[in-house]
């Protein structure tokens, strides 16, 4: 299952939000730096408001969401990359995820207390961005100088991962993440060999106070930290930035659905902004989800992005890859306004796909095979 780290600077709401998502009180929400030691780690269900209308149409007697991997890091501050604070350790567990969720502080609070004694959400990335390339730029340096003499000696591997850090070094000393260097695809390949820091997918958490929530996703430009922080995102990462309230989330894993959609309806919102996050995670982390109904059950599978059928049918069973023999689809759309898979196949909605059918988000799918 693939992980997403939720990393920040202390106190800016990393794991009140971690508790929030993963619907627990594992992580200890603390007013101090360096509350969290160990990564908490916590398997996250995707929000998926097609399940249930599938499985009306269905009859199914359960739901079955699907899901990915949060971990929430220790808090990092400046100097990490030299080792300050936690920063070995902290370092050493991003590199083991493969997206990462970087939450900034975007409210005032004199009782909480700020690392750097002010609220300042683009300095704080900037902080983080900086430990993460001075920690890549070290790890270069030492690959080249292993990679070096087995170039000079003509190894093919080798040389181009030189040729490789020739070009990211300039980059990151530029102070530009790996992930924003222009790459064709066999480099892109080759880095991932890497493990960058800088070089994993990236969404900004903006965490603001609960009255402000509503203003913040309406209209993020009202709201001047968020806006900050959602101009900064693109233009150094490309990334996406969503305003949350990881308190607002926190308040709601006591409540049932329906009384946690009245309480959003009063504070004038229909989410916390986790939902949304979670569903921005699982795309950035390049998952996409086919849908299986009957009347046993509704399931959302997870595959990767561009993923043909016979493997979306290994997600199943490997039995179903290994004697694929078609793939009866319909998107989730057509067959939610045509009412059922007799009318879609009427309408010519439904159609029988073969083995280099790339599986679409929404579809849903019926797999024949034979073992």
């Amino acid at each position: 299952m693939l992980k997403a780290g939720i990393v920040g600077m202390p106190n800016v709401g990393k794991s009140t939000l971690f508790n929030a998502v993963t619907r627990t009180r594992n992580a200890e929400a603390a007013n101090y730096p360096f509350c969290t030691i160990d990564p908490n780690i916590g398997v996250v269900t995707v929000p998926d408001e097609r399940l249930e209308p599938l499985s009306k149409l269905s009859g199914s007697k359960k739901l079955v969401p699907t899901a990915i991997e949060f971990v929430d890091i220790a808090g990092l501050v400046e100097g990490a990359s030299e080792g300050a604070g936690l920063g070995n350790k902290f370092l050493a567990n991003i590199r083991e995820t493969d997206a990462i969720v970087q939450v900034v502080r975007c409210f005032e609070n004199d009782d909480i207390i700020h690392e750097l004694g002010s609220v300042d959400p683009v300095r704080d990335i900037e902080i983080i961005n900086a430990e993460l390339i001075l920690a890549d730029i070290a790890s270069l340096d030492k690959r080249r100088q292993s990679r070096e003499k087995k170039a000079k000696g003509g190894d093919k591997e080798a040389r181009a991962e030189v040729e490789l850090i020739a070009k990211l070094l300039p980059h990151l000393n530029d102070g530009k993440p790996a992930i924003t260097l222009e790459l064709d695809d066999k480099e892109q390949l080759l880095m991932r060999d890497f493990f960058l820091l800088s070089s994993k997918p990236t969404i900004f958490a903006c965490n603001v106070n609960e009255g402000e929530l509503a203003g913040a996703q309406k209209d993020p430009a009202s709201h001047p930290l968020v806006a900050r922080v959602q101009a900064y995102a693109a233009e150094s990462h490309n990334a996406e930035a969503v305003a949350i309230s990881a308190n607002i989330e926190e308040e709601l894993i006591e409540l049932e659905p329906a009384e946690a959609a009245e309480f959003l309806a009063d504070m004038g919102v229909e989410d916390s902004g986790v939902s949304t996050l979670i569903r921005a995670v699982y795309h950035l982390l390049g998952l996409r989800t086919y849908l299986t109904t009957g009347v046993q059950e509704t399931r959302a599978w997870t595959i990767t992005a561009g993923d043909k059928a016979p493997a979306a049918a290994g997600v199943i069973h490997t039995d179903f890859e290994r004697g694929f023999i078609a793939a009866e689809v319909v998107h989730y759309d057509d067959l939610v306004a045509a009412g059922s898979k007799a009318a879609a196949r009427e309408a010519g909605k439904l159609r029988i796909e073969g083995k280099e059918y790339v599986v679409r988000d929404g579809d849903v799918v019926e797999f024949r095979f034979n073992v």
